[in-house]
């Protein structure tokens, strides 16, 4: 390890030879200066981890020096030294940034500990650096804007965004009910250069087809009945900002053709309007839908999907990210604690078990709702098994050989769990037998011959 190196200001020659052997015995690399001026040139050829400056000095005092240095290098340590100590004089010096204050005549032994407590302050610093460092790194990894993730997927999910965030690309984002489909479509728009402009949301499936068209794209007066005003839609309100356009493979064929039209040309025509209006919007779909397969069954227009699918980010089911249901249950528990005024610390070890097992076909949102229930009825600090729902209780019974203390046979067991794992292939494989011999490992004979032992009707 390098020495530490001190520059010593004083306009006293002893003071400096005192301090210079004192020091360099001590271990430390010392140089000297007798004034501040000089100081100030020492430090800008040479670097110091500690000064140590007097402040009566003749040309530039020691407050002055500090000012000045403070500027140039203000992550130096610097302790000031005087023989006409006074609290005021010690606080002005503290309040221009120095680290510490000395009054003389001084025992050796005060510079000495006065030097290893900045040292130890020095280390401190940087192993808060450290640990800040590491702390973003981790929050990186495991959160996007409120969205909290370890698994390696969802890690491939974050990187995807982050990357098409800076970009007006059309962005299509799939994934099953309750994935967060629009809380990442939330984290592109405030994540990109789009940011102070508006987002706006619509559910494509929530409106009805005969209001939809003039939400999205607004009307002129007397272009219908009801029509008493203009109105803008929601394409303009979204301009210079983002429109998320959620649930589009629920949107009718009609207006797939307008979407298209908005897609290719950046421009809308509201109702009952003879011009169409130029609209800066970037635009964000999902769906739970599999569009390929809604344009196959002509569904679903295919120059739309592919206008559309410019970049893809799917999000993985729950059960697909097993990994990531303690974090989230931590973050929900966190979130409801506040809101109900509640201070649960966590979940019981027979609960986790089962929120860990259990299949969530409502993906994240239904986590959500769970741990808001559980907090809401658990009686003390920690939930149990009985705060959850009945539904997950009954998903968590344990298979035939495992429900008995009393019946430990070990054949029974091992015929539970071949039928068990013969049952399970049959279903992986839409009862092809010789698919599910293959992932068995036996011959499709002896496969065909346990269906029948077992009495499996698949």
């Amino acid at each position: 390890m390098p020495k530490q190196r001190v520059l010593i200001i004083d306009d006293e020659e002893n003071m400096r030879h005192m301090l210079e052997v004192l020091l360099t015995k001590a271990g430390y690399g010392v140089e000297s200066a007798a004034d501040g001026a000089s100081g100030l040139q020492v430090m800008d050829r040479s670097d110091f981890d500690f000064i140590l400056c007097d402040i009566r000095m003749p040309r530039m005092d020691g407050v002055t020096f500090l000012q000045h240095a403070k500027e140039k290098y203000p992550e130096k340590t610097y302790i000031m030294m005087s023989a006409y100590g006074t609290v005021e004089t010690a606080l002005e010096a503290i309040k221009e940034g120095a680290y510490d204050y000395i009054s003389k005549p001084f025992k050796k032994d005060e510079v000495l500990l006065t030097l290893k407590k900045a040292d130890e302050r020095e280390r401190l610093k940087e192993e808060n650096v450290r640990l800040k460092t590491k702390i973003n790194e981790i929050e990186k990894k495991y959160s996007f804007r409120n969205i909290v993730a370890r698994s390696e997927a969802m890690a491939h999910v974050f990187d995807l965004v982050s990357k098409v965030s800076e970009h007006k690309t059309t962005v299509l984002i799939t994934g099953e009910s309750g994935t967060g489909k629009e809380l990442f479509a939330r984290a592109i728009h405030a994540d990109g250069p789009r940011a102070s402009g508006p987002m706006v949301s619509i559910n494509c499936g929530g409106i009805p087809e005969n209001l939809l068209e003039s939400e999205l794209f607004g009307y002129k007066k007397g272009a219908f009945t009801d029509a008493v005003k203009d109105k803008q839609g929601y394409f303009e309100e979204a301009d210079k900002g983002t429109i998320f356009l959620d649930e589009i493979g629920e949107m009718p064929p009609s207006l797939q053709v307008k979407i298209l039209r908005v897609l290719q040309e950046e421009e809308i025509t509201p109702l009952g309007d003879v011009g169409s209006k130029k609209i800066d919007v970037r635009v964000i779909a999902a769906t739970s839908k599999v569009l390929e397969e809604e344009v196959k069954e002509g569904r679903f227009r295919e120059d739309l999907f592919y206008r559309l699918n410019v970049m893809t980010i799917h999000l993985p089911p729950l059960r697909k990210r097993r990994g990531d249901i303690t974090l989230l249950v931590g973050y929900f528990i966190d979130i409801f604690n506040k809101k109900l005024k509640k201070n649960i610390q966590g979940l019981s070890s027979e609960a986790m078990p089962v929120l860990i097992e259990y299949t969530w076909p409502g993906n994240v949102r239904e986590l959500e709702n769970v741990i808001e229930r559980a907090i809401l009825l658990a009686p003390g600090k920690w939930i149990s098994p009985a705060e959850l729902p009945e539904n997950m209780m009954k998903a968590q019974k344990l298979p035939p050989y495992l429900g008995s203390d009393e019946d430990l046979s070990i054949k029974k067991a091992a015929k539970w769990m071949e039928r068990d794992l013969i049952e399970k292939a049959l279903k992986l494989t839409n009862g092809n037998r010789t698919q599910a011999a293959k992932i068995l490992e036996v011959s499709r004979p002896m496969l065909i011959g346990k269906i029948k032992e077992y009495e499996l009707d698949l």
